[in-house]
């Protein structure tokens, strides 16, 4: 085998050796630790440029851990989706690591950086695993990771809302084992493509226990996607966590709607008796609400921080109103939306923590306070941020609402989901102005006569922002062939047959 045949195998491979590294040098060499995470997260974004290069050609690849062939091995699987992920990772990685490091707050503990690989590392794990056992354990990987991100910083706020995270992912946990359990002893095996063309098998008297594995499975995705009523975790915990981290977050729920995209269409999809299909009921109206309790935080936010931690919710709920739909068109919008949401609900963080370091007492309340230096960039960067998360034109979050207004008229319930989501963009915009006139616009009495000028710390704050923003504009630019490299992978997703012959090979015929 070739060094190409490997490629899989290294976005995994890669923060599983730089973690341990970047802990032995923290302590007496700070810099190369740093330079270690840097290397890193370029070296990953290489990779993952390379794997999306090649899924473009549309052929699925199969990596055999270990050259124990599927369904007996673990095995990695990269096709489309899974190039998309890996690439919105890599990017959203080097801008939260740069933003940290900017702004010194990857320095209030010693376990940053090797936390931060880990995060990446079950990431990475989560978008290329073809056995739900194996995403179970990547998953728990970067949840352990994300506790000692989220409390990193340390502070009673985070300490509180870390343990109700922690808390709330247990549970998580316990019903994904308890699914887990069921589906094996229905099917007896854990490989997703194996168990799709096994629930075809399954007896009569066995499909009620096939209905409610496949609803426990998605209600633990729906948790870690944040879907009403199971989203009372995040606003907190994203809230109390350090930018950066938040910004890094804004990846965590997509990785609950992910699983959902991987596995409902592979082991639920028509062939699945009493299962086919079975979380759609749920979450089509579950997607309704989210939409509409996220734009309604944004609109009741008291801070910047807390408006794009509702903001998270929102976007959710509007990815998975065209999710629901199950149809090549509108999970093709669903995808490109998907990767604007990301992008642009890690600007807000981002644009918050600018804000707050700037008006220091005043933080980044949504009320008036005294002029700060930098108020017309960042104020122009809130703006941008703002037009992003609620999908006003010209930033690519009009082209992917637009993208699921357009295709939800091929459902039958497509006017529920144009009143949503225009409603909801009304209550955003109106939540948005609100906050950002407040801040942005008032000065209160207290205000100084000069305000005094920007430094060059203060400056390279603004970086990792702008960087996100600029990638929200290149994204409107490249729409055309980003919609027909979502498109493509949308059709691949509701294709399991070229994904099985991909996995298992000949064992399928």
């Amino acid at each position: 085998m070739t060094f190409a045949d490997h490629l899989p195998i290294l976005p995994i491979a890669i923060p599983a050796l730089a973690a341990p590294l970047t802990l032995l040098l923290m302590r007496r060499h700070p810099g190369w630790a740093v330079g270690v995470g840097f290397a890193s997260a370029i070296a990953m974004l290489i990779c993952a440029v390379t794997l999306f290069g090649q899924a473009d050609s549309g052929v699925i690849r199969a990596y055999a851990v270990g050259d124990w062939a599927a369904p007996f091995g673990i095995v990695l699987v990269v096709d489309r989706l899974a190039a998309i992920m890996l690439m919105l990772t890599a990017v959203l990685a080097l801008i939260a690591l740069l933003h940290a490091v900017l702004t010194a707050s990857d320095r209030k503990g010693w376990h940053f950086h090797p936390l931060f690989q880990f995060q990446l590392l079950g990431l990475n794990g989560a978008f290329l695993t073809g056995d739900l056992f194996n995403l179970f354990v990547f998953f728990e990987v970067l949840l352990i990771a994300s506790y000692g991100l989220m409390l990193h910083g340390q502070g009673a706020a985070r300490l509180k809302a870390g343990v109700q995270y922690v808390v709330v992912n247990l549970v998580g946990s316990a019903l994904f084992l308890i699914a887990l359990g069921l589906l094996y002893a229905l099917t007896g095996t854990l490989n997703m493509a194996d168990m799709g063309l096994r629930v075809a098998e399954i007896a009569p008297e066995d499909q009620g226990l096939l209905r409610i594995a496949a609803l426990l499975l998605a209600s633990v995705f729906a948790l870690k996607a944040a879907v009403v009523p199971l989203h009372l975790w995040l606003v907190r915990t994203y809230d109390a966590a350090t930018p950066a981290v938040a910004g890094l977050f804004a990846i965590m729920t997509k990785v609950g709607v992910y699983s959902l995209i991987r596995v409902v269409p592979q082991v639920f999809g028509e062939n699945a008796g009493a299962a086919a299909w079975a979380p759609a009921p749920y979450l089509w109206p579950a997607a309704l609400v989210t939409a509409v309790v996220g734009f309604a935080g944004v609109f009741t936010a008291r801070t910047l921080s807390e408006q794009a931690a509702y903001a998270i919710i929102a976007s959710t709920g509007t990815l998975l109103i065209a999710v629901a739909g199950w149809h090549e068109a509108t999970l093709g919008a669903a995808l490109y939306y998907l990767v604007h949401s990301t992008i642009a609900g890690a600007a807000l963080f981002l644009v918050a923590d600018v804000v707050s370091r700037a008006r220091a007492g005043a933080a980044d309340n949504c009320a008036s306070g005294p002029d700060f230096a930098g108020r017309q960039g960042a104020g122009l960067m809130f703006m941008a941020a703002a037009i992003a998360a609620t999908g006003l034109p010209p930033l690519s979050g009009f082209i992917g609402k637009l993208w699921i207004l357009q295709s939800a008229l091929l459902l039958p319930q497509w006017g529920w989901a144009w009143g949503v989501i225009l409603g909801t963009t009304l209550i955003g915009v109106i939540g948005f102005a609100r906050a950002g006139s407040a801040v942005f616009w008032k000065v209160s009495d207290s205000a100084a006569a000069q305000p005094p000028t920007l430094s060059p710390a203060a400056r390279a704050d603004y970086a990792a922002p702008v960087i996100a923003l600029l990638l929200l504009a290149a994204l409107a630019i490249g729409a055309g062939p980003a919609t027909a490299y979502a498109e493509a992978a949308a059709a691949q997703v509701l294709d399991p047959a070229a994904s099985v012959s991909a996995v298992l090979g000949e064992a399928a015929a």
